[in-house]
């Protein structure tokens, strides 16, 4: 049985002058499979576990004449069979108690904002204000056409997406003029549980993630690509210049490399997220079990 604590902390040996403790929160990223195992089991051996959060990622559909994923034909094939994250983050708000749930991440660009804005905050609502949306521009440009997207509008779209959503939560009647989304004054309800609303993780390690982190995002959430971690002090710099407070980061699909770990806390990375491949639920138990058996022995460390 997977029992550990939710919060997970040692004593750095690493650094001469700092000999207190690291705390890092660790969540999972499903790449799902619709047919196959039931992800409201999962999450509550997730929750049961002590990991502090479980995302699952998004593609409406994958283009049979369209880009191909970096990563293989393996991976590729896998995200043909993906279902809807927030069908499948609603159903998991329902049988869980703690666990916070988000989208790891979702392709909002290729979504209306005025139904994702009441999407999002019913599902906060059925949380009880644990959800967090997070979101990017997509690797599959193929996709993104499909939904009347051209390419090099992704992150444009994205980010008035983003704007209209926080617009409709905040205010009784929105409205919002765009050069890619606009609409007359409206009443959308429910609101969300979270004031102001769920926190939006942007996604990326690009070179203008950090504007847009700024701009309009509460957390970065990048991979852990060579000297992602050497930005974090830009970004809060860049912050405290647009008279924000310190912006929370949270580190997607980390792998088992316990000096990452550590240098990830050093900097001031809040939650590292493992990954786990949908391949029946043995696959995802046994996958589970060896996270679990990594972050115990990295809290064992001397």
């Amino acid at each position: 049985m997977l029992t550990y604590p939710r919060l997970y902390g040692r004593q750095s040996a690493r650094d001469e002058e700092n000999r207190g403790y690291f705390y890092m929160n660790f969540g999972i990223n499903i790449l799902a499979r619709a047919a196959s195992a039931d992800l409201r089991q999962i999450a509550r051996t997730i929750e049961h576990a002590g990991f502090d959060s479980l995302f699952l990622p998004e593609h409406t559909h994958i283009p049979v004449h369209g880009d191909r994923h970096a990563a293989g034909s393996e991976t590729h094939d896998r995200m043909k069979e993906m279902p809807d994250p927030y069908i499948s983050l609603t159903a998991v708000a329902a049988v869980t108690e703690r666990l916070l749930i988000g989208t790891g991440i979702s392709l909002i660009a290729q979504h209306d904002p005025i139904a994702m804005a009441k999407r999002i905050a019913t599902i906060d609502q059925i949380s009880g204000g644990r959800f967090m949306l997070g979101v990017g521009a997509g690797w599959n440009r193929s996709e993104a056409r499909d939904h009347g997207v051209a390419a090099h509008d992704r992150w444009s779209v994205m980010r008035e997406n983003v704007l209209a959503m926080k617009q409709i939560w905040a205010e009784d009647q929105a409205a919002f003029s765009g050069e890619h989304v606009r609409f007359d004054r409206l009443w959308s309800w429910p609101k969300p549980f979270q004031n102001p609303h769920p926190p939006v993780i942007v996604g990326g390690e690009g070179p203008g993630v950090l504007d847009r982190v700024v701009d309009y995002g509460d957390m970065w959430g990048p991979h852990p690509v060579p000297g992602i971690l050497e930005r974090i002090p830009e970004l809060q710099a860049r912050a405290s210049e647009a008279g924000r407070s310190t912006i929370p980061v949270t580190l997607f699909n980390v792998p088992h490399d316990p000096a990452l770990i550590e240098d990830a806390a050093r900097a001031g990375v809040e939650r590292c997220v493992l990954y786990i491949y949908d391949d029946g639920p043995e696959s995802i138990t046994s996958q589970l079990e060896a996270h679990a058996a990594f972050i115990s022995l990295w809290t064992q460390r001397s």
